[in-house]
């Protein structure tokens, strides 16, 4: 007789298929971490609207500023924890940042506002500043 203990062969393999999953997922949240987010960028008569995706974010872990022309996001996303399920695959990136150039052009960034929607994306709006060409003609159209 052996020495050795009983090994369960499925056991063991659960825990390492387990294991993997896990090593997995982490290294696909680090990777979508370093990959920065990705956006939209509208633009209307009097303002720019980016557009981040933002799925699992809440308002309060949302970080917005205006930098060399851009607009830069930073958010902070947390794992609500189960009593009935176990993490298995830890895929999703906690914190994501991105940045998104606009055009050019005069804006008001101390104007600007971030709406975070139901349907989880990030909405930041950045007024432009009117200039002197926009109220003549303005002025010009509001005459005939």
């Amino acid at each position: 007789m052996s020495d050795r203990p009983d090994i369960d062969i499925q056991e063991m393999g659960e825990s390492l298929g387990k294991e993997l999953l896990s090593r997995a997922g982490q290294v696909s949240s680090r990777v979508q971490e370093e990959r920065p987010l990705v956006a939209d960028v509208l633009e209307s008569d009097d303002a720019y609207l980016v557009v981040f995706d933002a799925a699992g974010i809440e308002i309060e872990d949302v970080q917005v500023r205006f930098e060399d022309g851009g607009v830069e996001v930073r958010l902070d996303r947390f794992r609500d924890a189960s009593e009935e399920f176990e993490m298995v695959f830890p895929g999703r990136g906690l914190t994501l940042e991105g940045r998104a150039e606009l055009p050019g052009g005069d804006v008001n960034p101390e104007a600007a506002e971030a709406t975070l929607t139901a349907a989880g994306t990030l909405h930041v709006e950045v007024p432009k500043v009117a200039t002197e060409n926009d109220e003549t003609d303005e002025h010009a159209d509001s005459e005939e």
